[in-house]
């Protein structure tokens, strides 16, 4: 890496495993991304040895870096750097994660910052991905449940015009339940079981699409509901474009043009995520250099390079 080059290490949270990887300043470029599942010793010093571990195994001690980010998954105290996680992770909640890996990483606490791993999703891709140059977009991640995410020129908003209370959809009332009810893994696995009476994983059930008229009209009627809801719920933002990552994303030919059926005829794009898993990682980038997210200073503080 040259000397003129600025690099940030961020680290994606995930349910089961931990990235990362360091992300360049310009064009958001990563170096090697690595992974390891969750510690089997469930504690909260455990959890800073991975991602200690990571940190090396992605490279981060042979270059000087501007500091880390990390893509979490909520409730998580941003500012503070705590978790306010019960229900998974627990062995992390009310634990100072911030001054714990500063310490680790050899970093002033001031340059382990925090991010919605909803959030980073979105500005990965908008930074690299298929957001680019749009002016307003939303990020959904389609999954066990339902992530999201809104951006206007580039920059996280959690307020204003059709952005509801921190930029949640998964729990808002629609059509005598709420979004998640009708757009994730349970409602495709609902279908196909309401209509099999044989109770299958979604990714079974993808894979018997291709020969299985009830898995393919499972999916269909998911991206039925998944258009209804972009053309109600979302309306008022009024997007450019939206992007679809998560886990069902994958299979966005068994679901996509059922969704696009839905929606109006009009100027918004409704498009897969380019950068997939990577997409965080990115998303921690951006939103260091670029200084593009809420939770975060608008322009992050420069005080040279860290070395190890």
């Amino acid at each position: 890496m040259a000397d003129t080059e600025r690099w940030v290490l961020g680290f994606d949270v995930g349910g089961s495993h931990v990235a990362a990887a360091v992300c360049r300043d310009g064009d958001f470029g990563l170096g090697t991304v690595v992974s390891a599942p969750h510690p089997e010793g469930e504690t909260a010093e455990a959890f800073v040895d991975l991602l200690y571990r990571l940190s090396r195994d992605a490279g981060a001690d042979r270059e000087p870096l501007e500091g880390a980010i990390l893509a979490v998954p909520g409730p998580f105290d941003l500012e503070a750097g705590v978790s306010r996680m019960q229900h998974k992770l627990p062995y992390l909640y009310g634990f100072d994660l911030r001054h714990a890996l500063s310490g680790r990483l050899g970093m002033d606490a001031g340059r382990v910052r925090f991010l919605n791993d909803a959030n980073a999703y979105l500005l990965g891709e908008i930074g690299a991905g298929a957001a680019r140059g749009f002016a307003r977009t939303i990020g959904l991640t389609l999954g066990t449940g339902i992530g999201s995410a809104f951006a206007v020129g580039g920059r996280i908003v959690t307020e204003g015009r059709g952005v509801p209370p921190d930029g949640e959809i998964w729990n808002l009332p629609y059509n005598g339940a709420t979004v998640e009810d009708f757009v994730s893994t349970r409602a495709i696995a609902g279908a196909y079981q309401r209509s099999t009476g044989r109770s299958c994983a979604v990714v079974d059930i993808a894979w018997a699409a291709k020969c299985d008229a009830e898995a393919r009209a499972a999916f269909e009627e998911f991206g039925r509901s998944l258009g209804r809801v972009i053309r109600t719920v979302l309306a008022e933002f009024e997007a450019d474009a939206i992007v679809l990552g998560g886990g069902i994303a994958r299979s966005a030919e068994l679901f996509l043009d059922a969704a696009r059926g839905e929606l109006p005829q009009g100027p918004l794009e409704l498009r897969i995520a380019e950068l997939a898993e990577r997409a965080p990682l990115v998303g921690c980038g951006v939103a260091w250099f670029a200084g593009c997210a809420a939770a975060i200073p608008a322009e992050p503080q420069s005080a040279g390079t860290i070395a190890d």
